[in-house]
């Protein structure tokens, strides 16, 4: 379902530019010059469109192609000569630019459909200094007492008290999804269970917050780096097209070179909150040159095991709380 979602919301973002009069039209005869699609897929696309499904993503996605087609920051009326998808694969190595379409080899397109979310990395990219190894449990060397302390629990009431080790960071991989699959994803295995993951989290969350601090303070520019990453502020000027709860969303995201020019960072705080699971808030105070005035923009990342409680590696998903409208250097596509 999300897989399909997600190549209704980009391949259609992508097949509007070309200026069919209508959705049905362009499915029915889709471009040569669309690359890295396939027959399959559009296949699969004309029967979603046939079914009903996704319809609010299908008219969302066909208007915001539209929309890049007739815009001055766009294509300005002019059909591209090729778009190409990026699809589900990952490029090897980093990559730089969070685009999922490039059209006429140039403009860089993100499709963001109800989704705030920025960065999905290791707590450690985020929290720790570069160059600290760490031992890959964020939980465990953030946490160590508390971690323990919540194992200590389920292990004797998931009755694996036999099965499992006597220390957590001794769990195997193994261990470790077995584990997992006893808890399952419901609500813990009682109140005692539950206290002990509140306490957990307020660690976790006091802990990352306190090494991240030490590493925005330590080194130059590290603030600016760390904010530019959050937006996704790239090495070159791309475009968001997509939505959120309340409105559509058409942006262009400028370089650091545009940002530089436009703002300039004052402040970047962080925080631990007290939530139901390991939280840290940021936020950055930019003072806008144009404007003559400081502006804010916030968010936070969620840190949290994959793949299941104490299944694999904990993840930091961060997400921007602002919309994308108030956020300096995100300008409205005109």
């Amino acid at each position: 379902m999300p897989a399909d979602r997600t190549e209704v919301t980009e391949i259609v973002t992508g097949l509007a530019t070309f200026g069919a009069p209508d959705l049905a039209t362009a499915l029915a005869d889709p471009p040569a010059a669309f690359g890295g699609v396939g027959e399959d897929r559009w296949s699969r696309l004309r029967g979603l469109a046939g079914e009903g499904r996704f319809r609010a993503e299908f008219a969302a996605a066909w208007a915001n192609g539209s929309c890049f087609l007739r815009a001055r920051d766009g294509l300005r009326g002019r059909p591209p000569e090729v778009v190409e998808w990026k699809g589900p694969h990952r490029p090897p190595g980093v990559d730089p630019l969070p685009a999922d379409l490039r059209i006429d080899h140039v403009y860089l397109v993100s499709c963001k459909y109800n989704s705030r979310i920025t960065l999905n990395v290791s707590p450690r990219s985020i929290f720790a200094a570069p160059g600290d190894p760490g031992t890959g449990d964020w939980f465990g060397e953030v946490a160590p007492d508390a971690t323990q302390a919540l194992y200590d629990v389920v292990r004797f009431e998931t009755g694996l008290m036999g099965a499992l080790p006597d220390r957590v960071g001794a769990l195997s991989p193994a261990q470790r999804r077995q584990l997992a699959v006893a808890l399952g994803r419901g609500r813990w295995t009682s109140p005692a269970a539950a206290e002990a993951y509140t306490a957990l989290s307020g660690a976790v969350a006091t802990g990352s917050a306190r090494r991240w601090r030490d590493r925005l303070h330590r080194r130059e520019r590290e603030q600016e780096a760390t904010l530019w990453r959050f937006l996704r502020v790239a090495a070159a000027t791309y475009f968001v097209l997509g939505s959120d709860a309340t409105r559509m969303v058409r942006m262009r995201v400028g370089s650091p070179w545009d940002w530089r020019q436009s703002f300039r960072l004052r402040r970047f705080d962080v925080a631990p909150a007290a939530t139901r699971q390991p939280v840290v808030t940021w936020a950055a105070t930019v003072e806008d040159r144009d404007a003559g005035e400081e502006r804010t923009v916030e968010g936070h990342v969620e840190i949290r095991w994959s793949h299941g409680r104490f299944a694999g590696p904990p993840e930091a998903k961060v997400y921007l709380d602002t919309p994308h409208h108030q956020v300096p250097g995100y300008w409205p596509l005109t």
